[in-house]
């Protein structure tokens, strides 16, 4: 059986024989024989092993436009896939049977046995292989948390660059800035939560904290990454307008006018399974709020709206047609610069390589 066990990347090991973890903004001290917060990185002996490397636990082929990326190799697919474990605990998880999968899980990864019941472990070539073989333009690290998979992101990021491929982190962005130092060379798009604006939602929703999501996000800008944001609006949680103005004032601040945003509707689940799901009035009304702080781009998602279409901001004429996030229809043109609105000539921050045909 092929092994899970390879030490990690960027950790410390103190004189106690503890380690400190460096790739998430929690820094787990890690006692022998103990792991982090997320389950899949243990203290050996005092050395750093993640037990999931190559581990998949979900893979699927979708439309790029699902993570969700509207300004990224529109109209393409992308290869998906993720593991088991997460940095975080949110009780709203969509996928919280990988991300917390329990103990049967986490015990098999613990010891190198019995996996094969849970997922398939494959090699970074192995993935790039399916990739091109399906014909995808991308590789997504997606479904639970990329950060804990690090080690084999960063291997499998490396052969896919080397092998024309674009790479996206589909993440809650909980990274240390030295993690995304490290990994960026690799990395094409960086699809963020900014789950709240509030810390108080991040401390009793999701176990973490608002900070260290702002500054990767002001971290991936600084590394030239493609950032796309997305917020799931959940009804008496985060829903607020004072606190979309405060989210959307901090963006075009910060991250610029241009930078996609992505409000969608929240649907019961797990640990939040009595709360409503959110309305279109609104998410209609949180965008006019977005949209009123300066930014261009603000959709609709999770739900059918007509703000999951693309319009120019200087014209308003429809760009880009989708339905259920699939790309129906583009009307672009293109210079040596990029693309233009094919009506008033307006830069449209979209990013879509000449070998791509759309």
């Amino acid at each position: 059986m092929v092994s899970c066990f390879k030490e990690a990347m960027l950790f410390e090991t103190l004189p106690s024989g503890d380690v400190r973890c460096g790739v998430c903004a929690r820094r787990c001290v890690i006692a022998p024989d103990q792991t982090g917060f997320c389950r899949v990185r243990k203290n050996v002996g005092g050395v750093l092993y993640t037990l999931n490397y190559g581990y998949v636990s979900s893979e699927a082929i979708d439309p790029v436009e699902k993570k969700p990326l509207f300004h990224f190799l529109p109209g393409t697919t992308t290869y998906s896939l993720g593991t088991f474990g997460c940095n975080f605990s949110c009780r709203h998880c969509q996928n919280h049977k990988i991300s917390m999968p329990g103990e049967s899980v986490y015990n098999a990864m613990s010891t190198e046995s019995g996996l094969s019941r849970f997922g398939e472990v494959v090699t970074p070539d192995e993935v790039v292989q399916r990739a091109l073989l399906l014909d995808t333009k991308s590789v997504s690290f997606t479904y639970n948390e990329p950060a804990v998979w690090f080690e084999f992101i960063y291997d499998t990021a490396a052969a896919a660059k080397e092998n024309g491929l674009y790479v996206i982190l589909v993440t809650n962005g909980y990274m240390t800035p030295e993690a995304l130092e490290t990994i960026a060379p690799y990395v094409d798009a960086y699809r963020v939560d900014l789950k709240s604006f509030s810390d108080d939602f991040y401390s009793d929703i999701c176990a973490a904290h608002l900070k260290p999501v702002l500054n990767s996000i002001l971290k991936a800008k600084e590394l030239g990454l493609h950032i796309e944001i997305v917020t799931l609006v959940i009804p008496g949680q985060n829903d607020t307008v004072e606190e979309a103005e405060s989210a959307s004032s901090w963006i075009v601040q910060n991250i610029g006018a241009e930078t996609p945003v992505h409000l969608n509707a929240f649907f019961p689940h797990h640990q939040m399974e009595n709360v409503m799901k959110t309305s279109d009035s609104v998410l209609e009304k949180l965008r006019t709020v977005y949209m009123n702080a300066g930014l261009d781009y603000v959709y609709i998602g999770n739900t059918i709206s007509e703000y999951q279409n693309t319009f120019c901001p200087q014209c308003q004429a429809l760009l880009v047609s989708r339905v259920y996030t699939f790309g129906e229809s583009i009307d672009l043109e293109k210079d040596d610069d990029g693309f233009l609105c094919a009506v008033c000539g307006c830069r449209i921050p979209i990013i879509c390589p000449g070998d791509i045909d759309f």
